[in-house]
């Protein structure tokens, strides 16, 4: 499974990557604004800087809403650096413009995907990576997990390539179950990454091996 780091937050991408298991980023508009990045000219920026720190698999999100804009905006991120993956939201247009960058060998991640039938469109379109939000679908009571696995099973009964890439990671948890279920990628804020390293028995039994070697060596 890849690991992707979701924002937009420069230090946390350098953080993320000295981990030494980093596979790429996901942003998005929202994490830009967080970071204070407004404007076009610097958004493109941004996102040339990420691309060239982690060099795989960033996601850079189209804002139009209509298949003209979305090719327009789209062909412009795919040409700041080969890095780059178009993210595309599930919509029609959002669907007609995957198909289209398809046929353009350019890679794409649709984006807000909430449902099986959404999946089984965006993988026919062609996209490289369907992102399925759990979290979000969670806070309404709804198994996000439990579409993750719906889809598993749909993509390798069918023989889709696209990855399935979980979204709106909330937990250190979402992503060991997301490994349990078989999703390809999980991107996810770098202390859900990070929580992975703990467990009281670990600092536990270090505490204790530390412990022992000084007294031994008094």
């Amino acid at each position: 499974m890849e690991f992707f780091v979701d924002t937009a937050n420069l230090d946390q991408i350098r953080k993320a990557m000295d981990l030494g298991v980093l596979d790429g980023v996901t942003t998005n508009p929202s994490l830009m604004a967080k970071e204070g990045i407004r404007g076009n000219d610097a958004v493109m920026e941004h996102y040339l800087n990420i691309a060239k720190m982690v060099g795989q698999n960033v996601s850079a999100e189209v804002i139009a809403t209509d298949y003209e804009g979305m090719i327009r905006e789209g062909q412009v991120l795919a040409a700041l650096h080969p890095a780059i993956v178009v993210k595309v939201p599930m919509t029609r247009d959002g669907i007609r413009a995957i198909h289209t960058f398809h046929s353009e060998g350019i890679r794409t991640n649709c984006t807000l995907v909430f449902s099986a039938g959404q999946a089984l469109l965006a993988a026919k379109a062609g996209a490289t990576y369907l992102s399925p939000f759990i979290g979000r679908l969670d806070d309404l009571n709804m198994d996000g997990l439990e579409l993750i696995a719906q889809i598993v099973q749909i993509y390798r009964t069918q023989g889709f390539t696209t990855k399935i890439l979980a979204a709106s990671i909330r937990s250190s948890l979402h992503i060991v179950r997301c490994a349990e279920v078989g999703a390809d990628v999980v991107t996810c804020p770098l202390s859900a990454m990070e929580g992975l390293f703990y467990h009281p028995l670990t600092d536990k039994g270090l505490a204790q091996f530390l412990e022992d070697h000084a007294r031994n060596n008094a």
